[in-house]
């Protein structure tokens, strides 16, 4: 090989290395996105197989499918704040992370083995909902500190814009796979694949071993996380809006699939493909993220987030109207608007958590937070079941929209259209 040959080579493999973003260089945040990326994957096959197990297979109408809903929420209500107390406590919250993920495989699994069994009830669905739900909070309480253990303070947007891209990627194809495979094995069997994909994070993360913040007993145990909720604005006001944008979300999807299905008469591969088309608006938002923030702030984008997030969900109980491709159109474009906004949310709300809450309180913080955000969502998903049978499905999808536009609206007076995060 000549210098001129050897020089040629060397700059291609730059260039190449160039298109690659700095994180993935880093094989310690590669195999933790890795993680995040396969885990998410299959959790969007089980968004559409487990709902589709109980419409087609066990036949549930709106009350039980607001209970199925339920089911996967509850556990942040009831756990999350002790939860969190115990990870700051205990500290090692990778190892909580991978036997979350472990048990969370185990549990999916038994909802393919009954069924084969031909055993399945929705009473058992519940259960296994209710369990994976519980191990999923363990997971997500120690999930922020793990991130802050690998990911430098000035690449928090990039890190958080990198895992909910691939995120992205992942409702772009995960609900699109999860459609087929239901066509293709029944609804049951395509479960498997999710509790595959919670064994393939624990492989991941075991793999792993950043320096993690020391355990901390601190004060206050439980209340210590909601104490500080009440004293930063920042967090409190965040906390306000989206809380009642995710009870008013939930209600909306409890009923969304049912609603698809049965009036709409959307085949469960459409369905797939139209969650997808949400990944598509979220990966377009995951790669302006970081230019948004830069340019206007995180905390207004975090803010438009949520009104981009809820408003164009009337799309869906409007396209009962319409014939055709029109339905379709409708939902797609849905699906996208909704996409991008919760995308611009999380990834804008992730960064500015990571600068203001200490590594010590990060759990206990994620608790109450979560037990209060995601507690919202098991009374919305009830709600909807119930006015879903009162008043029908499309009169409680526009019920939805509205109070999720609503809870977007009071971020408005907030000190979060200012924030900005530090140079």
């Amino acid at each position: 090989m000549n210098t001129y040959d050897f020089i040629a080579m060397n700059t291609a493999a730059e260039r190449h290395r160039g298109l690659i973003p700095p994180l993935l260089r880093d094989g310690v945040f590669r195999r933790y996105w890795g993680a995040s990326t396969v885990s998410v994957f299959g959790d969007q096959i089980s968004s559409v197989a487990v709902p589709l197990t109980a419409v087609l297979v066990l036949h549930a109408g709106p009350l039980a499918m607001g209970y199925l809903t339920a089911a996967q929420w509850l556990p942040s209500l009831l756990f999350a704040l002790p939860a969190g107390a115990w990870a700051d406590r205990r500290g090692q919250r990778r190892h909580t992370m991978i036997v979350a993920d472990v048990g969370r495989a185990v549990v999916l699994s038994t909802i393919p083995v009954c069924y084969a069994l031909h055993v399945l009830t929705l009473a058992q669905m519940y259960l296994a909902t209710f369990t994976a739900g519980t191990l999923s909070v363990l997971f997500a309480v120690s999930d922020g500190t793990l991130f802050v253990s690998i990911v430098p303070p000035e690449r928090y947007v990039d890190g958080q814009s990198l895992i909910y891209g691939s995120r992205s990627l992942s409702f772009m194809g995960g609900p699109s796979v999860g459609g087929l495979l239901v066509e293709a094995l029944t609804a049951p069997y395509a479960i498997v694949a999710d509790a595959l994909s919670f064994l393939g994070s624990a492989f991941q993360l075991a793999s792993i071993h950043p320096a993690e913040p020391p355990s901390s007993e601190g004060e206050g145990g439980m209340t210590a996380g909601l104490r500080f909720i009440a004293r930063s604005p920042i967090v409190r006001a965040s906390l306000t809006g989206v809380a009642v944008v995710n009870f008013f979300y939930l209600m909306f999807n409890a009923l969304f699939m049912l609603y698809a299905v049965r009036q709409l008469r959307v085949r469960p591969g459409v369905v797939g493909v139209v969650l997808g088309a949400g990944a598509v608006g979220g990966m377009l938002a995951s790669v302006l993220c970081k230019r948004l923030t830069s340019r206007f702030g995180a905390g207004l984008v975090y803010v438009a987030g949520c009104l981009a997030f809820t408003a164009p969900l009337a799309l869906v109980p409007f396209a009962s109207r319409a014939h055709g491709a029109a339905v379709l159109a409708m939902l797609i474009a849905a699906m996208f608007g909704s996409g991008f906004g919760v995308m611009l949310l999380d990834i804008s709300i992730g960064a500015i958590f990571a600068v203001v809450i200490p590594d010590t309180m990060r759990s206990r913080v994620s608790g109450a937070f979560q037990a209060i955000n995601f507690g919202a969502r098991p009374p919305g998903a009830l709600l909807g079941g119930l006015l879903g049978s009162m008043l029908g499905l499309r009169q409680t999808l526009w019920i939805a929209v509205a109070g999720g536009v609503f809870g977007a609206l009071l971020l408005l007076p907030s000190p979060l259209l200012r924030f900005r995060l530090p140079a």
